[in-house]
């Protein structure tokens, strides 16, 4: 009788002593970034067409899961279109939508993985402080309106305002700029020229193959400070972002079931990379694998 006693008043000290170490993980203070920490935050970003720049903050809410889809991406870049979507499902892969949505984006999950503490804290801000993230990307924007670096072009529209708007020339190619921060959004040096400081030679094509990922339906209702993705607000927050899960019409697949690989990998070469980079036009040396 003892020993049932002494062993359910361990179990009782136990209980007590987990239960305040989970509510404490449960309620961690969300964290908060000052409006200087927010514009350098979003700053390689900021430029980015209205639609790609949602997909991204939205993706970086999940930061865990964007280490593996950059090398998936990586190791599938050869396939386009059809062919690359039809592989998204078709391998059963376990991340959140909105990472699976930057999948035609190599680069930009490339660059979001080999800064994790990067993508960590946008994906916090993001989460904690949705309208302060957007004023500061509004902001960065005006900076480089107002210097001179962005412009319409035959890739982009840019809006005059009172909000700051960047959309593609033709929806179906998404261009991924490349700009250096330390120049775009300061004033540019007695004698330099602006134009061409922000190149928006590579694109990537996304027509009605990648609806399913939200795709063609991504905005910003800059206004009301609302995210829209695949039409409907992107709600997740600091306080639900365990629960919450957004309307996409993919279907979800948890950990565990992927199916087997079935198509040939290929790491992206250097040059395919700098490309990208650089904002060149796309360059691809896997021609024998690409889907036809």
């Amino acid at each position: 009788m003892q020993t049932r006693k002494a062993i359910l008043m361990l179990a009782v000290l136990v209980v007590l002593a987990v239960v305040p170490v989970l509510s404490l993980a449960q309620d961690t203070p969300a964290p908060s970034f000052t409006p200087e920490q927010l514009d350098k935050l979003v700053a390689r970003i900021a430029l980015y067409p209205d639609s790609l720049l949602a997909q991204v903050l939205a993706a970086a809410t999940y930061s865990d899961q964007i280490p593996d889809a950059a090398r998936w991406a990586d190791q599938h870049h050869y396939l386009t279109g059809q062919a690359l979507a039809n592989a998204i499902q078709a391998d059963h892969l376990p991340w959140d939508p909105s990472v699976q949505a930057l999948l035609p984006f190599p680069s930009v999950l490339e660059m979001m993985a080999n800064d994790m503490n990067w993508t960590t804290d946008l994906g916090n801000a993001f989460l904690s402080q949705q309208q302060d993230v957007m004023d500061a990307v509004q902001r960065e924007r005006k900076k480089a309106r107002d210097y001179g670096y962005l412009r319409s072009n035959a890739q982009i529209i840019v809006s005059g305002g009172p909000y700051i708007t960047i959309v593609p020339v033709h929806p179906a190619f998404i261009p991924v700029p490349y700009y250096d921060p330390a120049i775009v959004f300061f004033p540019p040096a007695p004698g330099i020229v602006v134009g061409g400081v922000i190149r928006f030679g590579f694109f990537v094509t996304i027509g009605d193959f990648f609806r399913p990922w939200g795709w063609g339906y991504c905005r910003f209702d800059w206004g009301s400070h609302v995210v829209i993705i695949n039409n409907a607000p992107w709600r997740r927050t600091w306080i639900n972002r365990h629960e919450y899960v957004h309307p996409y019409v993919v279907r979800r697949y948890g950990v565990g079931v992927r199916l087997p690989e079935r198509h040939v990998l290929h790491e992206r070469t250097e040059r395919e990379r700098t490309a990208a980079r650089e904002g060149r036009p796309r360059v691809e040396e896997h021609r024998d694998h690409r889907s036809r």
